[in-house]
């Protein structure tokens, strides 16, 4: 379970904060534990889950699942494995729940879960990233520039 003490709003300006955060969830978290990332392209939804791999003690490499939807990282101290889902390719949250994944046996992660977990799971953990603007508006040029990042966790349900 994520601990009152990380809820509320993080300023992150670098991808090894963005990590270290993971790791300080990841430590904390358990089977039927289920978080939902959200965030736009390249805002370090992957980057926080591979710290969160790592302090939970699952094998990696963690990657983001777009093109699988789902991957399943096995525990390496005997605790819970990881599984990291994607959302995003999804047509609905009925594929979601076609996924058939053990909710209660493991930690879950969705990216673009927002919306779809509601017809899997009564509570979750939402976090929401968001990364810098350009002047216009839009998304920097490199998606992987090292720029600070808001990060903001509730519970749900």
């Amino acid at each position: 379970m994520v601990p009152d003490r990380l809820l509320g709003a993080h300023d992150i300006s670098t991808s090894d904060e963005m990590e270290e955060l993971g790791r300080a969830i990841g430590s904390e978290l358990a089977a039927g534990d289920l978080i939902v990332l959200t965030g736009p392209l390249g805002a370090g939804k992957t980057t926080l889950t591979r710290g969160i791999a790592e302090g939970m003690g699952v094998r990696g490499p963690v990657q983001s699942p777009t093109f699988v939807i789902a991957r399943t990282h096995p525990s390496l101290t005997g605790g819970a494995p990881l599984v990291h889902a994607d959302a995003y390719r999804l047509g609905d949250a009925a594929e979601l729940e076609d996924l058939d994944i053990d909710l209660d046996g493991s930690v879950v992660i969705v990216e673009w879960g927002r919306g779809a977990v509601d017809a899997i799971a009564d509570s979750w953990w939402d976090i929401e990233i968001e990364r810098p603007v350009g002047e216009a508006g839009d998304a920097p040029e490199d998606l992987d520039l090292d720029a600070p990042r808001r990060l903001v966790i509730t519970r749900v349900g």
